[in-house]
C-alpha cells in the first residue's frame, strides 16, 4: 500500500507538470500572435514595394515649333552674313524675333509651359539675337577696323550671355511689367535694323563713317543689355480680353507704316524703345528723389 500510494503521487506530479508545460506553450503561441497582431504592417512593408512614378520623356511640340523655327532663322542669317548677303540677313534675325515672340505666347496659352522649353527657348535666344547679329555686324564693317571690330562684336555676344543668364534666374522675381535691361531680342533688332538700313542705302552716312557708327550701336547694345534701365515688357497686354477701339487702329497704323518702308520704320522703333529705358530709369530716380 505504501508503495501504491507513492507511485500515484508520482503520477499526480508528471500529469501537474505536463499541464503547466502545456499551458505555457499556449501561453507563448497566444503572446506571439498577439505580438504579430500589435505590428500588422511589419510584413506588409516588407512585402510590397513602391516603384517610383517614372517621368514622361515627351516634349510639347507646338511651343517648341515656334523655337526650332526661330532658331533656324538664327542659323540662316549667319549663313548668309557669311555669303555677304546682309540684307537677307538682317531679315532672318526680324524674322527670328516675331517667332520668338510667339513661342511664349502659345506656351502660355496653350498651358503647355515646361522646364525643357525655358531652357531651349534661352538656348536658341542665344544663337539667334547674341552670336548671328554679332557675327553679321562684324562680316559686314566691323572687321574694317581690325581688333576694336571684334572686341566690339564680342562685347554684344557677351552682353546677350550675361542678359540671359540673369533673366533666367530672376523669374518670378522682378516686375513682370518691365524688363531688367534691353532685351537681346530686341537689340538684335536694333542692330540687324542698322544693318538693312545702310545695306539699303536709306541713312544719310557717309561710307567711311559707317564702321565707326556700327560699332557705336554694338557697344551700345551689348552694354544696355546688362544695364538695370526698366523697359517695358508688354506681357501685361492679354489677348484674349477686349481692347479700346483706338487700340486697333493703332495697329493698322503701325501694319502701314512698317509695309511702306520697313528698314526705317523698324529702326526707328527700336532706336526709340532702346532708349526709353534710361528714360523711365530716370524718371522713377527723379520722382523717388521728389
Amino acid at each position: 500500500m505504501p508503495f501504491r500510494r507513492r507511485l500515484l503521487r508520482q503520477d499526480r506530479s508528471r500529469l501537474n507538470r505536463q499541464r503547466t508545460l502545456g499551458r505555457r506553450d499556449e501561453a507563448w503561441d497566444v503572446d506571439a500572435q498577439n505580438s504579430a497582431d500589435d505590428h500588422p504592417d511589419f510584413e506588409v512593408e516588407q512585402e510590397i514595394e513602391i516603384k517610383p512614378r517614372l517621368r514622361s520623356k515627351g516634349i510639347y511640340l507646338l511651343p517648341n515649333a515656334f523655337t526650332t523655327a526661330a532658331l533656324f532663322c538664327g542659323f540662316f542669317a549667319i549663313v548668309n552674313g557669311m555669303n555677304h548677303q546682309f540684307e537677307t540677313a538682317a531679315i532672318a534675325i526680324f524674322a527670328a524675333l516675331v517667332l520668338d515672340g510667339m513661342d511664349g505666347r502659345v506656351a502660355r496659352m496653350t498651358n503647355t509651359q515646361s522646364a525643357f522649353g525655358e531652357q531651349y527657348d534661352s538656348l536658341s535666344d542665344m544663337v539667334s539675337f547674341g552670336v548671328a547679329p554679332a557675327l553679321v555686324a562684324y562680316e559686314w564693317v566691323l572687321k574694317d577696323l581690325g581688333k576694336w571690330g571684334w572686341l566690339a562684336a564680342f562685347t554684344y555676344c557677351a552682353g546677350a550671355a550675361l542678359r540671359l543668364a540673369r533673366f533666367n534666374i530672376n523669374t518670378g522675381v522682378v516686375d513682370k511689367k518691365f524688363f531688367q535691361g534691353l532685351p537681346s531680342p530686341a537689340a538684335a533688332a536694333l542692330l540687324a535694323g542698322f544693318i538693312w538700313l545702310a545695306d539699303d542705302n536709306k541713312l544719310p552716312v557717309k561710307d567711311y563713317a559707317i564702321p565707326w557708327v556700327t560699332f557705336f550701336i554694338t557697344v551700345y547694345a551689348g552694354l544696355t543689355m546688362v544695364s538695370n534701365g526698366y523697359f517695358y515688357s508688354g506681357k501685361a497686354l492679354d489677348v484674349r480680353y477686349r481692347v479700346p477701339f483706338w487700340v486697333m487702329v493703332l495697329l493698322i497704323l503701325g501694319f502701314v507704316l512698317i509695309s511702306s518702308n520697313p528698314p526705317v520704320t523698324l529702326f526707328a522703333l527700336f532706336v526709340a524703345y532702346s532708349v526709353s529705358g534710361y528714360v523711365i530709369w530716370a524718371w522713377r530716380r527723379f520722382a523717388a528723389k521728389a
